[in-house]
């Protein structure tokens, strides 16, 4: 699968190959991609992000991602969390951009 990921205000863009199955934070962490994460600093989803396309190419939410998302009011397919999306194993393309500052 291919990725891009977006700034949130669009001035910067990654495009990476991530492999079957991966987790996008990790596919973050290994393309400095413009998406924001504070997990460690208690600040949970600063990584929500919009997919803009191919949102059938994630996996399915789990109940955890289900319940951050519904807390800040963004539902799936179009919103997830980049710490918990993980990429379905195939050829496909998926565009993601950051909701929050980086």
């Amino acid at each position: 699968p291919i990725v891009t990921f977006e700034s949130s205000d669009g001035t910067r863009s990654i495009t990476a190959a991530a492999p079957d199955g991966g987790a996008l934070a990790d596919l973050c962490d290994d393309t400095e991609a413009p998406i924001p994460f504070s997990c460690r600093s208690a600040s949970c989803a600063t990584c929500h992000i919009e997919v803009l396309e191919g949102a059938e190419s994630l996996m399915p939410p789990e109940d955890e991602e289900l319940d951050v998302l519904d807390a800040i009011g963004a539902a799936p397919p179009r919103y997830r969390l980049a710490c918990c999306a993980r990429m379905k194993p195939g050829s496909t393309v998926l565009r993601v951009r950051a909701q929050n500052e980086d």
